[in-house]
This record gives C-alpha cells, sequence and structure tokens, in this order.
C-alpha cells in the first residue's frame, strides 16, 4: 500500500466531510445560499483532496487554496453573512484549508519549496 505523501490532504478532505453535513450539524440547512455553498464546496475538497492523497500533484494544493479563498468570501459575496454561525464556518474551515495547502506548497521540495531550499546559482 502507498504511504500518503502529505498528511494534510486526508485532513482537508475531513473538512470536505464537515463542510457537507454542517448546514444540518450547525443548523443552518434553511438558509439555500449557505447550505449549498458549503456542500458544493465540500464535494469539491474532499475530492480534490482525496486526489492529493493517492496521487498528489500541485495542482491539487492550488485548487484547494482557491476554494479557501471563495469559502472565505463566499457569506459576504453570495449575502449571508448576516447569520453568524454559517459565515464563521465558512472563514474558519477556510482558514483551516488555506493553511494546510500552502504548508504543503511550501515545505513539499517538489512543489514550491523546492524552489526555496535550491541554491542560487
Amino acid at each position: 500500500m502507498k504511504q500518503v505523501k502529505h498528511w494534510q490532504d486526508p485532513v482537508n478532505a475531513v473538512a470536505g466531510a464537515w463542510l457537507i453535513v454542517s448546514p444540518w450539524v450547525l443548523g443552518f440547512q434553511g438558509i439555500s445560499p449557505a447550505m449549498w455553498t458549503m456542500v458544493a464546496t465540500g464535494i469539491v475538497l474532499g475530492a480534490v483532496a482525496l486526489g492529493a492523497t493517492f496521487v498528489p500533484k500541485q495542482w491539487e494544493e492550488w485548487t484547494e487554496v482557491a476554494l479557501a479563498v471563495w469559502l472565505a468570501a463566499s457569506p459576504w459575496l453570495l449575502g449571508f453573512a448576516a447569520m453568524e454561525t454559517a459565515m464563521v464556518n465558512a472563514v474558519l474551515v477556510a482558514a483551516l484549508i488555506l493553511v494546510l495547502a500552502l504548508w504543503v506548497l511550501v515545505t513539499d521540495k517538489d512543489y514550491l519549496g523546492g524552489a526555496l531550499n535550491r541554491p542560487a546559482h
């Protein structure tokens, strides 16, 4: 069995699963923009994070960064910032996704981190 290259990817997959169930767990399933944002973002994040777990590629981490930015901005862009529970959920999960994806990007020698660790010519 192949070893997982980055522990952050399965954690982001769990974050994706959380996003899918969070509207019902936190009680904002009746707020359609918030609910659909969490579900759709959770599905995409879960798929990308699972892909990154089994076949790691740099673009998957950048996709996670983009999803985090979208998720953090979505309460204001889609008008559910006044629903504090949904807004806080979006922002906190986005922060987690962003930190984990950037962590992989700057520490993996095959990704951006490799450019930082190479000696100058």
